[in-house]
């Protein structure tokens, strides 16, 4: 990844075809070594290809990866599951209580 955007601030700096030594005097005036085997593989996989171009095909490969959400999981655990994840709900909301009345050390922020 940091030879990516190394590369990318570069050619948004202007430069449109940035070399290996470009890369690691960007990275190197930030205190990061290249490494230079994967800098030579970047450089050839990009070697006469456009960013923008590179950028809207990823795009348009991420629209297709389905993002929806987490899928909730049904307990059939019988009865006694739900009066104990109540009474443990009960007890950590004691717990956050005290916590909290023991972190304000006497003040509060906007006081």
């Amino acid at each position: 990844m940091k030879h990516i955007a190394a590369y990318l601030l570069l050619q948004v700096g202007g430069n449109s075809s940035p070399s290996a030594a470009d890369i690691k005097k960007v990275l190197g005036a930030v205190g990061i070594e290249a490494d230079d085997e994967r800098l030579d593989k970047l450089i050839s996989e990009l070697e006469g290809k456009s960013i923008n171009e590179l950028i809207a095909e990823g795009n348009s490969k991420l629209a297709s990866v389905p993002s929806g959400g987490a899928v909730a999981a049904s307990g059939s655990g019988g009865g006694a599951a739900p009066a104990a994840t109540a009474e443990e709900a009960k007890e950590e909301k004691k717990e956050e209580e005290k916590e909290e009345s023991d972190d304000d050390m006497g003040f509060g922020l906007f006081d």
